[in-house]
């Protein structure tokens, strides 16, 4: 499979119980793809198949058990790893999205048409998506990927364009 077709869902952050489940913080905003084949690994040219064998809601956030992981200590062994399915398994996308993946490292323009810099990756913070940019200065920019805030996406010119919240360039850049 081209390493290039998976698509970061979530990120397995700790197990649950001594069976071996596992605690996601899921990213994406589809379903979960409940036939597709899963990938597990620190990043994507290193993950692995894996096949998830029993899923759970706990207090809002998906549980998943693999084949092959039956206890607690396994399921530690895969703390911070990432979780990617292939693209082909998920739902078509709405004229107005995009996946984070087909944006990375993609310009980040204001309103006004400025670069701010380049969307470096996605962090999830208490439950909130945060893009990071970085600018040309190399300051890291940590942005609320709200949909109020982000007015659109150009995947064939790589352009992110965003409408940040009052004061946030300023506590960043300066204005």
């Amino acid at each position: 499979m081209p390493r290039a077709a998976l698509i970061y869902l979530g990120t397995l952050t700790r197990p649950h119980g001594l069976k071996g489940e596992m605690r996601v913080d899921w990213y994406a905003d589809s379903p979960f793809p409940e036939d597709a084949p899963l990938w597990i690994g620190p990043d994507r040219e290193s993950a692995k198949p894996a096949r998830v064998i029993a899923r759970r809601e706990h207090q809002g956030q998906p549980l998943l058990r693999f084949d092959g992981i039956t206890d607690r200590t396994a399921a530690e062994a895969l703390r911070g790893s990432k979780l990617f399915v292939d693209r082909d398994f998920l739902p078509p996308l709405e004229e107005d999205e995009a996946y984070v993946e087909d944006m990375l490292n993609a310009n980040v323009l204001l309103p006004d048409g400025r670069r701010l810099g380049r969307f470096e990756r996605l962090e999830c913070l208490a439950g909130q998506d945060i893009w990071v940019i970085v600018t040309d200065r190399g300051e890291e920019i940590l942005f609320p990927a709200q949909p109020c805030f982000i007015l659109g996406f150009d995947d064939a010119r790589r352009i992110v364009r965003i409408d940040p919240p009052p004061g946030l360039m300023e506590v960043y850049v300066g204005g």
